[in-house]
């Protein structure tokens, strides 16, 4: 028997519709489940009923019903039966709340969400185990997906780009729990990020400049950071002119340019077959004529050939990867591509990343939940077996002299303002001169 088949069981209410046992306390919840499960109803019962009329129903229904309740009450009511027939139920007021950029749903009592890049508790409640459950398999069914006992994880996306991932019990303890990344409606331009003090504009500047000269760039940075954010106001600046591979596990990217193919990865089918992976699209891109490649984030053995497809003739390419700083980066570099099975030896594998990277940009959340790009360093070559880089711009913390946070450059000029150069692309010096006095 399935979880969902079982939950069902457990709550007859909740089978096939989510309405389920009504939050204590809600006086209404009666006439809810009613108005809810004679709606379902007229939609299965009526042929070519599309549900396109849906508002109309529940608000005829609750006129004869609920006449006596006020207004105001009435309207919140429908809109509450609404989400559940046609939506993702109590999270669909979450998910057009711009202000919210992360939701996080910890078992049926307990929902958090990440607004402004601070957590805190939502008053959001679902009914039971199986009401979440029911909202998880309407997210991931139209994707051909499956959650149950037997496939306890997924990764899916909602119909706007929104990612999400699933997990239920046996693993999750504490009931089903879901977690969903939302999808920028409005794509942030560079200027929303100087805006919010994300980085600086010769930072910016330099940026652009290194995007457009085409040199091989990887943003770092932890779970929750903006990389993907960064990433993608960083693809703005490709020339529309180029063919651009987008790889990711879940499409997230918003690329504006017209010749854009997006790739997505996908998981294997309940007998554990047809899965395609990251890596297998990469190699697959290859083929494609790419002019730049720009891959969510490698995780794994497609390191290595995303490196190679670096080292090969497609300059300016781009990637994320999970690191707490540049340094860590190269490490996590070498990890990733041993994981592709190939015994290289590490002298071989860093003259790989040496001859691929060209900047690494981590970004970091701060303690008051802001994202910045705390650093910008350049891959110079090899000393004996070691990488050698240098930072040219840094943000230093507050406190550390005197003053507030503020970006820096380092005061040096990069090397590979020459590859900039040779793309046609104007580099000017006064990028790399420090001004202390100057936060921007």
């Amino acid at each position: 028997m399935g979880l969902m088949e079982r939950m069902n069981r457990q709550h007859p209410a909740m089978s096939g519709n989510g309405a389920g046992q009504n939050p204590a306390g809600d006086e209404h919840g009666p006439l809810r489940q009613q108005v809810h499960q004679e709606v379902v109803d007229l939609i299965n019962k009526q042929p070519g009923n599309d549900g396109s009329d849906v508002k109309g129903m529940i608000d005829g229904l609750l006129d004869l019903y609920g006449s006596a309740l006020p207004r105001p009450e009435k309207n919140r009511i429908s809109r509450e039966i609404y989400d559940e027939v046609k939506g993702l139920g109590p999270l669909e007021q979450l998910l057009i709340d711009d202000t919210i950029s992360e939701i996080m749903v910890n078992g049926p009592r307990q929902v958090y969400v990440e607004r402004r890049g601070k957590l805190e508790r939502s008053n959001i409640l679902f009914h039971d185990d199986a009401h979440v459950m029911s909202i998880i398999d309407r997210i991931v069914s139209p994707l051909g997906r499956h959650i149950d006992e037997a496939n306890p994880m997924v990764d899916a996306r909602l119909a706007d780009g929104s990612r999400v991932n699933a997990i239920i019990p046996p693993l999750a303890l504490n009931g089903p729990v879901l977690t969903i990344r939302k999808f920028s409606r409005t794509p942030l331009a560079i200027q929303d990020l100087i805006s919010f003090g994300s980085l600086s504009v010769k930072m910016a500047q330099f940026l652009e400049a290194c995007v457009k000269g085409r040199l091989n760039i990887i943003v770092s940075g932890g779970t929750g950071s903006g990389k993907t954010t960064l990433l993608n106001v960083l693809s703005a600046y490709i020339p529309a002119d180029e063919r651009i591979v987008t790889i990711e596990d879940a499409a997230e990217l918003q690329l504006r340019q017209d010749h854009v193919l997006s790739l997505e990865s996908r998981a294997p089918n309940l007998e554990g077959q047809g899965a395609v992976t990251i890596r297998d699209l990469v190699r697959n891109a290859l083929r494609m004529r790419p002019d730049r490649i720009v891959v969510g984030e490698v995780r794994g053995g497609e390191t290595l050939d995303m490196l190679q497809a670096m080292n090969t003739g497609h300059d300016g390419s781009l990637t994320t990867v999970h690191a707490n700083s540049p340094r860590d980066v190269l490490s996590r570099l070498e990890t990733m591509v041993l994981m592709a099975g190939m015994q290289l030896p590490v002298d071989a594998i860093r003259k790989q990343v040496v001859g691929a990277v060209d900047i690494i940009i981590q970004q970091s959340r701060m303690r008051d939940g802001s994202r910045k790009v705390i650093s910008v360093s350049e891959l110079l070559g090899m000393e004996g077996d070691t990488i050698v880089m240098q930072e040219l711009f840094k943000y230093e913390l507050p406190g550390a002299s005197g003053r507030g946070g503020q970006f820096l450059a380092t005061g040096i000029r990069p090397r590979c303002c020459d590859k900039i150069a040779a793309n046609s692309v104007s580099i000017m010096d006064s990028w790399f001169a420090n001004d202390p006095a100057a936060r921007w």
